[in-house]
């Protein structure tokens, strides 16, 4: 093991901080690239039925012989399974594709406010829970005005909001909104896309300073915020560098020059106004 450092969830769960995202991962290629991670030492993995690759992740759980309780693993339910029933459906097809008996994070993949299902999909998740069929539940892309909705309509706040965040997407008002309410904040795309961050002078000239890749800046930068962060990559020697994060700090000084690198840039999609199926 690696000495990854744990964050404890709202309803005492503990979850790894960094684990391995699989998201535009083919189905074909995840069993290695999963297979790779959990010989590096990663715990967590990160999929979604969306994503496809679903049986690639469990085969390559089953194939690793680490005992189950020693993992974490999150998968996502996509915006046409939303509504009750077809939460609970969906729920047993991801269950079935990784070939498992719970998973430890299930999280509701987009809020897509103009379907209105997500509260209902949500009793569907507090079920799950209360069946110990999964760990923990949450929300993924949530804004402050849905996580509001599910709390004040359940009484049962998210463990999880896994959002778009790096440092070109900082997400202040989330963030604050989920440690106000002990929701743990979850990074997607922690680097961005299409090396613009990486490449970034501020981003270089510390890892120059520090010894480090862009990479490994920015991905230090996140914990030492408290982020969770799955950051993807199908190349052994770079899932082993997205590991070494531990045996270095970025000073006080460091993190206010991060800070600055906020222009409200997406990657993704914007959660007020996808509603894809």
């Amino acid at each position: 093991m690696t000495g990854i450092p744990e964050v404890t969830l709202n309803n005492g769960v503990r979850m790894p901080q960094l684990g391995f995202g699989v998201f535009q991962v083919p189905n074909e290629e995840t069993t290695a690239a999963v297979t790779s991670a959990l010989e590096a030492g990663y715990r967590s993995i990160d999929t979604a039925a969306v994503y496809g690759n679903e049986a690639g992740v469990g085969k390559a759980l089953a194939q690793s012989g680490i005992p189950r309780d020693e993992l974490f693993v999150t998968t996502k339910l996509w915006n046409g399974e939303q509504g009750y029933d077809r939460t609970l459906r969906a729920f047993d097809a991801s269950l079935e594709k990784l070939g498992l008996d719970h998973v430890d994070l299930y999280l509701i993949h987009w809020p897509t406010p103009e379907r209105d299902l997500y509260l209902e999909t949500w009793q569907a998740f507090e079920k799950l829970a209360a069946d110990g069929r999964v760990r923990a539940i949450g929300v993924s892309n949530f804004q402050p005005a849905h996580l509001r909705k599910v709390i004040d309509s359940s009484g049962t706040v998210p463990a999880v909001n896994q959002i778009e965040l790096h440092p070109f997407l900082q997400q202040a008002e989330v963030r604050a909104f989920d440690a106000g309410h002990k929701i743990v904040t979850e990074a997607w795309s922690p680097l961005a896309k299409g090396g613009e961050l990486l490449s970034h002078p501020t981003v270089r000239e510390l890892a120059e300073q520090h010894g480090r890749t862009p990479a490994q800046v920015v991905l230090r930068w996140h914990l030492q915020l408290g982020n969770v962060i799955i950051p993807k990559s199908v190349t052994p020697a770079r899932i082993r560098e997205n590991l070494a994060l531990f045996d270095f700090e970025l000073a006080e000084a460091d993190l206010a020059r991060l800070a600055e690198l906020e222009n409200g840039q997406r990657t993704g999609p914007d959660p007020d106004t996808f509603n894809a199926a």
